[in-house]
């Protein structure tokens, strides 16, 4: 299978005061459809898990060309490409009704061992990937996230109950929950986020404090959470005008 789509019918609960698709919400959506896609080629969560392995996100970019609205049918498609050195990159697609493009996203993912907490190699997935070789990119893959000169506004934060997942720490797509919740309502609503690239650096767990440190400028934004003195997470982007 070398790549999978999935069409839904866009749900309020994923939908912002607006009624439109949350970004956070969004993020959600790839990453399951990610997990899909590699379920059906034999390198899912539940095969891994007996191996002592999981994928684990790097870095994700996300490009936004229109927010799809309550109740719209959607279309999310994704799909892999040979990996480079130890990172897997997997990138997605997302079309409305009309079968135009309105989201385009590009991800770097690693093999992690779950003993040594290190990443390891394609040959400990047991399976051989599909050869997507000839399948164009949607856009480029996830890069550096440049400084925002801004003023820095710190946000004191302690990871709650609904910021978990099933692995024990905060999952990777609250982050960007946490952005949206720091740049505020009317900031969104007058502004969406253009794009945005995330680097995953390290885990936060259960009541861990994370002091945010969110910097703006102009339609420029820089946001960084940090626990023990270690960088947890990046997220650098733009609003739209």
């Amino acid at each position: 299978m070398k790549e999978l789509e999935k069409t839904f019918r866009l749900r309020l609960s994923e939908c912002d005061v607006n009624g439109l698709w949350r970004p956070g919400a969004m993020l959600t959506e790839m990453q399951e459809t990610a997990g899909e896609h590699s379920e059906a080629m034999g390198c899912g969560r539940r095969t891994l898990l007996k191996k002592g392995l999981a994928w684990v996100a790097a870095r994700m970019a996300i490009e936004v060309e229109r927010y799809p609205a309550y109740d719209e049918m959607i279309t999310v498609r994704t799909f892999h490409r040979p990996h480079r050195h130890r990172f897997f990159p997997r990138y997605f697609e997302v079309r409305d009704g009309e079968g135009r493009i309105i989201s385009r996203g590009a991800s770097l993912w690693l093999l992690m061992d779950l003993e040594t907490r290190q990443s390891v190699d394609a040959g400990r997935l047991g399976v051989e990937l599909p050869d997507n070789s000839d399948l164009p990119e949607t856009m480029g893959l996830p890069g550096g996230i440049p400084p925002c000169g801004g003023p820095e506004e710190i946000i004191p934060y302690r990871a709650v109950y609904t910021d978990l997942d099933e692995n024990g720490h905060v999952n990777n797509t609250k982050y960007v929950d946490w952005l949206c919740n720091a740049l505020g309502r009317e900031t969104l609503t007058a502004h969406p986020i253009d794009r945005m690239t995330i680097h995953f650096n390290s885990e936060i767990r259960p009541e861990q404090p994370v002091e945010m440190r969110l910097k703006r400028a102009d339609l420029n934004f820089e946001m960084s959470g940090i626990h023990d003195g270690k960088t947890a997470f990046e997220i650098g982007g733009t609003l739209k005008p």
